[in-house]
């Protein structure tokens, strides 16, 4: 049965190198919100705008995944379902198309997601940097972060990250 994957992990917890395994692995199609809000040209230059510019993938990438999924081709959302309105959004995928799920939960500390976002502003690594991210922007993002509870009712993999 084919199978939608998406992730839960702060901003720099490995988020895409994950993603980019499992497509690998499993063998998946892997959609990256932030390889798609840049290469359309969509403005980020706040949380505002980043929160409008996903909102345009989720519009463009969800029927596409519905569709892949009915056809028996598994997917991998690399973006951040670090809310419950975004993994309720990820569920409205699955099960539009009746598939399975399994929700990734990359278990990182921000001591080591800081670490990692200063390495890819400074390295800016092809295939994972898609623009600067400041120790602001990482701490506003991170207030919005919320772990999965067991009434979501998910299939929860947990990662932990070095």
């Amino acid at each position: 049965m084919a199978t939608l994957h998406f992730i839960c992990g702060k901003a720099g917890a490995g988020k895409t190198t994950l993603a980019r395994e499992l497509g690998r692995t499993l063998p998946a199609v892997v959609m990256c919100e932030d390889e798609w809000i840049a290469t359309l040209g969509l403005e980020t230059r706040s949380l505002e705008d980043f929160v409008k510019a996903s909102s345009k993938w989720r519009s463009l990438v969800g029927p596409l995944a519905i569709q892949l999924l009915r056809l028996g081709v598994s997917v991998v959302f690399d973006f951040a379902g670090n809310t419950v309105k975004s993994r309720q959004w990820a569920r409205g995928v699955f099960e539009a198309a009746e598939a399975d799920h399994v929700l990734h939960v990359i278990e990182a500390t921000d001591a080591q997601c800081l670490a990692n976002i200063h390495r890819r502003n400074d390295e800016k690594p092809s295939g994972i940097y898609w623009g600067y991210v400041s120790d602001e922007t990482f701490h506003g993002v991170t207030a919005y972060f919320a772990l999965p509870q067991p009434e979501e009712g998910f299939r929860i993999v947990a990662h932990a990250r070095p």
